[in-house]
């Protein structure tokens, strides 16, 4: 089993930055492919960005592509999500999600997952 904490989150305004930071409690963090999704309040959790074990492989939704970037560090146990040009409809809470399998972006799918980390975008 494995455990994810994220950190990170904050408020910021339109146009701003952050990098949300997600630590796993394994060693062995590189056999799993990691994502992160988001859900704001009242809807569902939707996939953001993808990346395997390697990182050799990422994947974006359309929304955040060019603004996002998916990333990790094995020898840390990590994998980060750098946000650029923060837009309000960006706010929601982040959370991070691992599993041996790719599971794309189907959060269902996902057995290991973060408690969140609140990210807030004014206008």
């Amino acid at each position: 089993q494995v455990q994810l904490v994220e950190s990170g989150g904050g408020l910021v305004q339109a146009g701003g930055s952050l990098r949300l930071s997600c630590a796993a409690s394994k060693r062995t963090f590189i056999i799993y492919n990691m994502a992160w999704f988001r859900q704001a309040p009242g809807k569902e959790r939707d996939i953001v960005a993808t990346i395997t074990r390697s990182g050799e492989s990422t994947y974006y939704t359309d929304s955040v592509k060019g603004r996002f970037t998916i990333s990790r560090d094995n020898a840390k146990n990590t994998v980060y999500l750098q946000m650029n040009s923060l837009k309000p409809e960006d706010t929601a809470v982040y959370h991070c999600a691992a599993d041996l399998n790719y599971r794309g972006a189907t959060a269902a799918s996902y057995r290991y997952w973060g408690q969140g980390t609140q990210v807030t975008v004014s206008s």
